[in-house]
């Protein structure tokens, strides 16, 4: 299967020939005023959120990057998002986040749910691919996993029937199910993407995710430029562990999603690097892309190694949100210089910079 390179990474790869074009094409034909800073929410969150979210704060003000940022303090053990942080992602359209801690058990509800509940924001995206200079088990690993993000199993709808025996509803509609496959396909038609492929578990819950299949497979007949094909999710982790570089666009169920963005993550370099971003039809919230370590731990958290590159790379996503392409294009090609060159990875890379090391190699590496 063809791949497709990322915009950043055809500029790093042009950078080693000598015969490169030094002038600039155009990339973005603005309007009148587009170039007026938009505010940002922002959510620092819990653990490392502080300090990677710093991180991308000190960039963007060193690119001079045409957003500002309205912070507020949201954590994931409070009972629900303050109201003043909604009102003002609303406002905004546009959030960064970083990661918050979801407490296991008790009723607590998840924040992360609820401000997608909130803002609608139905589509997850994750993007996982290999960096070059990155070395992993995959090459060629460019896979894009877009996940509904309002039902399924994160329905919340669980009650204690007896002692002892509780009810987990999953619960899936045909209007979500046809919106998210709507979603992934002009995904694929706009990023000249070849394949979509959905994940589901029809063969046991004939019903339930025979119905997200039947919608996908209706909105992939408006698509007869796309390949689309399907797969059961066991198998789907499998082919994913043994042939990752086989999948383009993938198109999940909630739970699913979840699984396969952390799997695919694993695979093509870690939680670390891989940006993601959950839109709606009004607003849209980035953060980093693979759930699975977004708070981090004590020992990085005490030793300030925590690695920004995944929700800087969410931020590029960000300012291409925003129709800011060419400052995106900047961080993106030098948070790719830094991963190529090696000096400065942090302990999950396989280096032992320190975060603000990171940061201030990337500052430098900015053209």
């Amino acid at each position: 299967m063809a791949r497709r390179s990322l915009p950043f990474l055809k500029d790093l790869l042009s950078r080693s020939s000598p015969s490169r074009i030094t002038t600039r094409s155009v990339t973005y034909m603005h309007r009148p005023g587009d170039g007026t800073p938009r505010p940002v929410t922002l959510i620092p969150g819990d653990g490392i959120g502080p300090m990677v979210t710093g991180a991308v704060e000190q960039v963007m003000e060193a690119m001079h990057a045409p957003v500002y940022f309205e912070k507020f303090e949201v954590h994931g053990n409070m009972k629900s998002v303050p109201q003043e942080v909604l009102e003002s992602i609303r406002k905004n359209q546009v959030c960064l986040k970083g990661g918050l801690i979801t407490p296991m058990g008790g009723g607590v509800s998840s924040l992360n749910v609820q401000l997608r509940k909130e803002l609608d924001l139905y589509a997850s995206l994750v993007n996982c691919f290999n960096l070059p200079g990155l070395t992993t088990r995959h090459n060629n690993v460019d896979i894009v996993v877009i996940r509904e993000n309002t039902e399924g199993e994160y329905s919340g709808l669980e009650h204690e029937v007896i002692p002892g025996v509780v009810e987990s509803l999953k619960v899936i509609t045909k209007f979500c199910s046809e919106r998210i496959a709507k979603y992934a396909f002009e995904y694929a038609y706009l990023n000249n993407r070849k394949t979509v492929t959905a994940v589901h578990k029809a063969n046991i819950m004939k019903l339930a995710d025979g119905l997200f299949l039947e919608s996908c497979r209706e909105v992939a007949t408006n698509y007869p430029g796309i390949k689309y094909n399907e797969i059961i999710v066991d198998n789907c982790c499998m082919q994913l562990v043994s042939k990752p570089e086989q999948f383009d666009v993938m198109v999940t169920p909630n739970l699913y999603g979840n699984l396969i963005a952390n799997t695919a993550a694993g695979i093509a370099g870690g939680t670390g690097v891989m940006p993601g971003g959950n839109v709606g039809a009004e607003h849209a919230v980035f953060e980093q892309g693979a759930s699975a370590g977004n708070v981090g731990s004590e020992q990085i958290l005490e030793q300030k190694i925590a690695n920004p590159v995944a929700l800087l790379l969410s931020s590029a996503m960000m300012l291409r949100h925003l129709q800011f392409p060419a400052f995106a294009d900047r961080l993106e090609t030098a948070v790719a210089g830094v991963i190529l060159e090696g000096k400065y990875r942090t302990e999950d890379l396989g280096g032992s910079s320190t975060t603000q090391e990171v940061v201030d190699a990337i500052i430098d590496a900015l053209d």
